[in-house]
């Protein structure tokens, strides 16, 4: 029996968003005190490896491999890495008694020859299942570096289940709860014991770092796994990943409304039409942060100066012709933007921004393609209780389309015999604003978010620090800060400086007591040796930088000096 009524479900809603956002302020509520100073992590060279798997034993482990790879023999944006051993593993091999299904968590490890000292936990997206090169990206949607060429220990999981087994291995319990959070409350002490054999020693600092669902399970970790990270790096954290996906499913049912061609949500909102909003919200926010430059850094300000029933011309009886957006079109992307809710009108999920971004094609995948290929598998079959049927594989638009937000969304947050935790407790932080213990400690956490992200909502983001920030006496930045994007999509992409390096910065503040004050981030224009990002416009330089701020502050013009560089940004 469901132990949720549908009844009480939107109730507990209305109350539980800030509820999850606030959490238990009370761990937060102590008088300030001087914060211990984290010692910087030591090097160490490798001393072990393809004895690896004849030395090491673990409980619930088994290591299949371990090879020593030759520098160069690994190339990350044509950058060469150094000598490493590549160990490969899983760890609690088992059969469901619920599907009949193998499953282990599977890994893979890569232990520089010259180590740096620190272990870093390279959380994926997505539904995970695959074991993706472990090499620790740092932040940013450039391949600038990478954690492995800078000399940490990098482990990388599928987190419990393998890409054939997506997205049907959520009808067993405990692969939902795996993907959810203990894949990485077991992985760790595993990876810290094997970094001791291979090297002597354990790490001295450890870092956990992803973007998208990784910055989910990063935020995760934060509340669940203080005790076992020095640094956090979260990027588009969907931390409240279920109601996101509902909000998906939300936006193609509106989009569903105006799309001209019944097999193509794109249809609902063309290129030129996105591109018309664009440049309307570009004319209203553009210049407030001083700086005609083609990106929107107030992102607050903007929300209060643009109007889309007022600053989008309206069609007429002649019909979408690109220059306007017709009285529909409004309705739906304005209920998209608001937030998706039930027809009470309670919210379900956050609002979004307007900004620049929507132009690019990472936006419109999102939204008109994973809404209804991705979003609804994931509900379906992970999020949900009871799961749907996997017939529904067969149609998942047909799913997305007839998603009750009335009787079917209360499903995330239900339980039952089998489903003993919801998915609204295995998918969110427990407790994301009381972060006492990770502060406590001395250990810290950025945090970053596009301001253009299709899929998880930087209003949402931003709500959370805000929270965070009131836990704290209105101050959290002596151990957490958020970074807003301006144009950034999801985890990178958009009229956006989309490069940048935020792990460096994380280290330098966890063990040289640097705040990081502003990180400098570039576009990937033609030219970059970044790789290129297709959504810079022509007029940008190749090169630009601009500062990224620690929220609530933003990037403003000085008035003077080169536009094209961060130097002539402050932040205010």
């Amino acid at each position: 029996m469901v132990r949720s009524p549908i009844r009480n479900w939107y109730a507990r809603l209305a109350a539980g968003l800030p509820m999850v956002l606030l959490g238990a302020c009370g761990g937060g509520s102590d008088a300030p005190a001087p914060l211990p100073r984290l010692a910087a992590a030591t090097p160490a060279t490798l001393q072990s490896c393809t004895d690896l798997v004849g030395r090491a034993g673990y409980a619930n482990t088994t290591l299949t491999a371990a090879t020593l790879v030759p520098a160069g023999t690994l190339t990350i944006a044509g950058q060469p890495v150094g000598e490493h051993c590549r160990v490969t593993g899983r760890m609690y091999d088992r059969v469901s008694a619920v599907d009949g299904q193998s499953y282990a968590i599977g890994f893979e490890m890569r232990l520089p020859r010259a180590w740096n000292g620190r272990f870093f936990h390279q959380v994926n997206g997505g539904l995970d299942g695959s074991v993706v090169t472990a090499t620790g990206g740092i932040g940013g949607g450039g391949p600038l570096s990478n954690g492995l060429l800078q000399g940490f220990a990098v482990i990388s999981s599928d987190a419990g289940h393998s890409a054939a087994q997506n997205p049907l291995f959520g009808l067993d319990p405990q692969a939902r709860l795996d993907y959810g959070y203990q894949a990485v409350g077991k992985l760790t002490p595993m990876a810290k014991a094997l970094i001791a054999t291979a090297y002597g020693k354990g790490p001295d600092r450890s870092y956990l770092v992803g973007c998208s669902n990784g910055g989910r399970h990063a935020m995760v970790g934060a509340s669940r796994y203080a005790d076992q990270y020095d640094g956090i790096l979260a990027g588009n954290p969907g931390f409240n990943l279920p109601k996101a996906a509902v909000a998906q499913l939300y936006g193609a049912q509106q989009f569903n409304t105006v799309a001209t061609n019944p097999q193509d949500l794109s249809s609902a909102f063309t290129p030129a039409e996105r591109a018309l909003v664009a440049n309307r919200v570009l004319g209203k926010c553009d210049a407030l942060d001083g700086a005609t430059d083609g990106l929107v850094q107030d992102t607050k300000a903007c929300q209060a100066a643009f109007s889309l029933q007022a600053d989008v011309p309206t069609c007429g009886a002649a019909g979408r012709d690109g220059s306007c957006l017709s009285t529909a079109q409004k309705t739906a992307l304005g209920n998209i933007f608001r937030g998706a809710r039930n027809s009470a009108g309670t919210p379900i999920y956050a609002s979004f921004p307007y900004d620049a971004g929507i132009t690019s094609s990472n936006w419109a995948g999102w939204k008109f393609s994973s809404s209804v290929e991705r979003d609804p598998v994931a509900v379906g079959f992970l999020f949900q209780v009871p799961p749907a049927p996997a017939s529904m594989l067969a149609n998942t638009k047909a799913f997305s389309l007839g998603f009750s937000m009335d009787t079917d969304a209360p499903k995330i947050a239900a339980t039952n015999a089998l489903y003993t935790e919801s998915s609204l407790s295995f998918m969110t932080p427990p407790n994301p604003t009381d972060l006492s213990a990770l502060r406590n400690r001395g250990a810290k956490m950025m945090v970053y978010h596009g301001t253009s992200d299709g899929v998880f909502s930087p209003d949402d983001t931003a709500a959370w620090y805000d929270n965070l920030r009131n836990a704290r006496g209105g101050d959290a930045s002596d151990f957490a800060r958020l970074y807003l994007v301006p144009g950034m999509n999801h985890c990178g992409a958009g009229p956006s400086t989309d490069q940048f390096d935020m792990v460096s910065a994380l280290v330098a503040w966890v063990e040289q007591g640097q705040g990081p004050d502003r990180v400098v981030a570039s576009a990937r224009g033609a030219g970059n040796a970044g790789g290129v990002n297709a959504d810079v416009p022509l007029g940008w330089s190749a090169g630009r930088t601009r500062p990224l701020c620690p929220y609530p502050q933003v990037a403003r013009y000085r008035g003077t000096g080169d536009i094209e560089s961060a130097a002539s940004f402050v932040c205010q």
